[in-house]
Order: C-alpha cells, then sequence, then structure tokens
C-alpha cells in the first residue's frame, strides 16, 4: 500500500516560533521558526518514509468560514513581525528541499489536507498526517493516522493518533470529535462552545446520547446551570459544527494537485539551499550540501552514530558521528579540555508567598539583586490560551519563592488578588536594567504579554545557552539539571499526575506546587552558573 504524508506547515510554523529560542543570522535576521519547521521536515522524511508528501500552509486572505462568521479567529493577534518576516524564506527553502508546498486560496491548509486525505483513502492510500492541531483527530480512521512530531514536557516521543489513540486521548471515537469540538467550543479560533460545558461534560454527554444531534434533540433532560446553557445555545450549535468540520469536499476551489503523482519529493536544489543555508547561518547543514553533493537522496540528512537523524527539536542520548557534517574535532576538543566545572547546591530555602508583607520583601530582593530568575507556572503550554497559576523567583542560588495565584481546588489556601499581584510585579518585570535569565523565557514573555506585561531585561536563557553548547543534545531543563549539576529535579508528572489522570496545575495543591516551581527557578539560576562561563568566551 503506498503512503501520502501531508504536513501541516502553518501549525508548526506557529508551534515552531513560541517554542523555540529566538534564533537569529549573523545579520540579527530572525530564523528559529525556519530552523524548527526545516528539522521536523528532515525528520519526517526519515522516519516516515512516504511515496507521495506536501507540506500544506494556510493561504492569505478570508476563508469561507468569515462568511459564515465573521468574528471567526477575530481575537487573534496579527503575526508578529518576526515571524512574519520567516514565512516566504521557509517557503523558498521547503521548495529548494524538494517538498511539494501547497496552499489554497479560500480555504485553510486543515480543509487541504482533510481533501486530501478523503482523496487518498478512496484510492487505497495509507495517510499519515504531521499535526499539532487536535481538529484533526476527526479526520482519523482505518487509513488516517494522525502524528505530532513537536515534543513536550508531558510526552516522550512522537504522539501516534490512530483510531485507538484518538480514543486514548479524548475518551470518543475520531467521528465524535466534531461534535466534541462543537460543545467545548475553540478558544484558539474564537469558535463559542456551550458555556461552562468543559471536556469532561462533553465526553460524558456524548458518551450518554451518542451524538451531538440527539444531545440537541434531549436538551430538555439536562439539569442544572449547564442544561440551561446547553438550551441557549441550541441556536448557535449548527454554526459552530460547520466552523469546526474540516472541508474535505474542494473541487470548486483552484489549486488542488491534478494527483498524488505531482505530489512525489523531487531533487533538492542544492544551489538554492546553500545560499538560503549561508543567509540563515545554518553552518552545520551547509557543510552537508557539500559532503553529500553525491546522494542520490532528496533530502540530506544528519547521520548520528544509530544512524537516525536529529534535528532542532530532537534529542538523542547518542553524539553524533563525528564527521564532515558534524562539528569540527578541533573544536569538540576544545569546547572539552576548556569544560568549567561547576558544584551545584543542594541548599533549600524555599518560600510560598501567601501574605503581602512577603510579596512586598521579595520585591525588594527582586530590586536590587543583579541577576533574577523568573518563571511562570500555567494552565498549559499553548501560549495563546495558558492562563498565569503563579508566578516563581529566585535571586540566588539555594533560594526560591513561589507566589501562588488561581489555585482553585477545594480547600485551596486564600491567595492574594491575581490583578494586584501583577500590578505590583509589573514595574520588576518591565524595568531593562534588572536583569532577567530564565528556561525558554520566550514562552514566559508571551503569557505575560497576554496579561499586559511587556518582559524586558532579557539577559540570559538557560534553553538558548544550551543549544550554543552542545546544540545535539536535549535542552529540557530536567535533563539539564541531570547533565550539569547531578541533580533530578521535580517532574511535572510528579505533582500533577499522569495520563488521563494528570490535573491542571491550578489543581496541584499550593504546597506541592511551590516546591515545584520555587526549584525550577533555582535550579535555572543554577544552570545559569554552570553553563554560561562555559559559553561566553566562545
Amino acid at each position: 500500500m503506498k503512503t501520502l504524508l501531508l504536513v501541516d506547515g502553518s501549525s508548526y510554523l506557529y508551534r515552531a516560533f513560541h517554542a523555540l529560542p529566538d534564533l537569529r543570522s549573523n545579520e540579527g535576521e530572525p530564523t528559529g521558526a525556519i530552523r524548527g519547521v526545516l528539522s521536523m521536515l528532515r525528520k519526517l522524511h526519515k522516519e516516515y518514509p512516504a511515496d507521495y508528501s506536501a507540506c500544506i500552509f494556510d493561504a492569505k486572505g478570508k476563508t469561507f468560514r468569515d462568511d459564515i462568521y465573521p468574528e471567526y479567529k477575530a481575537n487573534r493577534a496579527s503575526m508578529p513581525d518576526d515571524l512574519r518576516s520567516q514565512v516566504e524564506p521557509l517557503h523558498e527553502a521547503i521548495k529548494a528541499m524538494g517538498w511539494p508546498l501547497l496552499m489554497v486560496d479560500g480555504v485553510e491548509a486543515d480543509d487541504v489536507i482533510g481533501a486530501l486525505a478523503k482523496q487518498a483513502e478512496a484510492q487505497g492510500i495509507r495517510v499519515i498526517i504531521s499535526t499539532g492541531d487536535k481538529d484533526m483527530s476527526q479526520l482519523v480512521n482505518d487509513h488516517v493516522t494522525v502524528i505530532n512530531t513537536m515534543p513536550n514536557a508531558f510526552r516522550k516521543g512522537d504522539e501516534i493518533l490512530d483510531i485507538a489513540g484518538v480514543e486514548a486521548k479524548f475518551g470518543l471515537k475520531p467521528e465524535l470529535i466534531v461534535d466534541y469540538l462543537t460543545l467545548i467550543g475553540d478558544t484558539i479560533d474564537n469558535v463559542p462552545g456551550v458555556e461552562k460545558v468543559g471536556p469532561k461534560t462533553a465526553v460524558k454527554w456524548l458518551q450518554e446520547y451518542g451524538s451531538l444531534d440527539n444531545i440537541i434533540a434531549n436538551a430538555d433532560k439536562i439539569s442544572g446551570v449547564v442544561g440551561e446553557n446547553l438550551r441557549k445555545a441550541l441556536d448557535w450549535l449548527p454554526t459552530g459544527r460547520e466552523l469546526i468540520t474540516i472541508k474535505c469536499d474542494l473541487d470548486s476551489f483552484d489549486g488542488m494537485p491534478a494527483s498524488f503523482e505531482s505530489l512525489m519529493l523531487q531533487a533538492q536544489d542544492k544551489t538554492k539551499l546553500a545560499e538560503l543555508y549561508d543567509r540563515f547561518d545554518f553552518k552545520t547543514w551547509q557543510r552537508e550540501l557539500g559532503t553529500d553533493a553525491k546522494s542520490d537522496s532528496p533530502i540530506a540528512t544528519t547521520e548520528l552514530a544509530n544512524g537516525e537523524t536529529r534535528g532542532l527539536f530532537d534529542a538523542p542520548n547518542t553524539a553524533p558521528k563525528v564527521s564532515q557534517s558534524a562539528a569540527p574535532k578541533k573544536e569538540l576538543a576544545e569546547r572539552v579540555t576548556t569544560k568549567v566545572e561547576y558544584q551545584a547546591n543542594t541548599n533549600r530555602n524555599y518560600e510560598t508567598i501567601l501574605t503581602s508583607a512577603q510579596l512586598d520583601a521579595w520585591l525588594a530582593k527582586l530590586q536590587t539583586a543583579p541577576l533574577i530568575c523568573v518563571d511562570t507556572e500555567t494552565t498549559s503550554l499553548e501560549p495563546m490560551t495558558a492562563k498565569i497559576v503563579g508566578l516563581s523567583f529566585s535571586v540566588e542560588v539555594g533560594s526560591g519563592a513561589y507566589l501562588p495565584l488561581t489555585h482553585d481546588y477545594f480547600d485551596a489556601p486564600e491567595q492574594l488578588d491575581f490583578a494586584e499581584s501583577l500590578a505590583k510585579i509589573k514595574p520588576i518585570l518591565e524595568n531593562p536594567n534588572i536583569k532577567k535569565v530564565g528556561q525558554n523565557l520566550k514562552y514566559d514573555q508571551h503569557i505575560l504579554a497576554n496579561h499586559g506585561i511587556t518582559l524586558k531585561g532579557i539577559a540570559h536563557d538557560t534553553m538558548l545557552q544550551s543549544y550554543v553548547f552542545e546544540s545535539h543534545k536535549s535542552h529540557g531543563m530536567d535533563a539539564l539539571a541531570e547533565r550539569h549539576l547531578d541533580i533530578k529535579p521535580i517532574s511535572f508528572e510528579e505533582v500533577a499526575g499522569k495520563g488521563a489522570k494528570q490535573v491542571s496545575f491550578n489543581q496541584v495543591t499550593v504546597e506541592v506546587a511551590s516546591e515545584y516551581a520555587a526549584e525550577d527557578a533555582d535550579i535555572t539560576l543554577q544552570l545559569h552558573e554552570a553553563i554560561y562561563p562555559q559559553i561566553s568566551t566562545d
């Protein structure tokens, strides 16, 4: 059976931009999103070989959904300038790598993927969809599988959503995903659902009544506030379902490929790639083009000792094979001989901030410290929708504090007022003269911006430091702590649980959350002291 690999370029573009450090070329041109997406494509080509492939992006302009509901995606901020400037060169690089690239006016990338998946299914072609978009789960069936190669703190390896995977993740079969999403709504796309109805209630109703249509037919039998809210939403739900449903019939839209034969990977344009890699300062990939000049493969890969490929998102346990396509031997030798030893501090003096006096005392520390560590604890890893649960700080090794703000489990202790606390902290966070360090501060920067705070004074980021020092290794905080400090930090799963039993951070007890969050800030400060001296003279 032949295989079609469809890549949701738009999904990975945004995720790469938000997930990766602010990488730039020597000329100051932002390159993080480009690097992330290209790394993912290289990884996919190696690990999911296919007869046909395509990378699909949203076209510019409005879609049919805007005609149905003018408020569709109206809550989204405009694309950041640093991301917008990367789109066109990214498209150039993808095409130079030999990948077919598709954009269809009037519809979204999801719809193009859905239409191609249905066409392939009809022809007996197996389909793999690579995306981080949960909406794609509605397309899963015996012939269609969704994979998510973007790593996160809660999962090791790729997420595979076949029929069983969808049921395990959502508690529902794929054919009920549209009904499920219609009920809970989609805050990212500004599609309202039923007020106060979350995933658990939606799953319960669908398991009991079997479909959204049956829920609507039995709306008068559902009691309580949620039942009342359901009845208020009855007129809206058909529109919500239409917005959520991926449009799989695009015969009337121009730009769809005439046949799958046009979606075969082509030989890469090495001259163009060399030009782009030089512009982006992707030196390792640029070297590969020279060493792989006689290769018949359309896509160049970075080979490791175990035969795997690696990219910016990968975290292999083995070092790269030392060759012309890896770091020069002399450079690696110099890194080893100039290693700076750092002795981790295991003393802990952590504090939970529950009173105004405690907060004022910590604000005074933050104002006078030469370098402060700042970290946000949130309800999710999605920067566009995550809500602040609390903030943690550290000003010296071995110390840390956690300011809980929105823990709302039963019997949670009284916490300081959310708005007043942020107003007090804001001048410090926005002061460019107060130097900050963090682990992936780009994420915290987005979260704080969602609450009207512009984080300034960013001096160091341990994730970026790690990438500069050891690009081939994992850059997660837990891995860094074990590698550089010989410390095994408290894991997220230890505090929030695993799998279906995992709770949002606002449901973690303040006592447990405080130990976890304050430790994060303390360890990040220690990681800076351990890694930075090893790269500051490079």
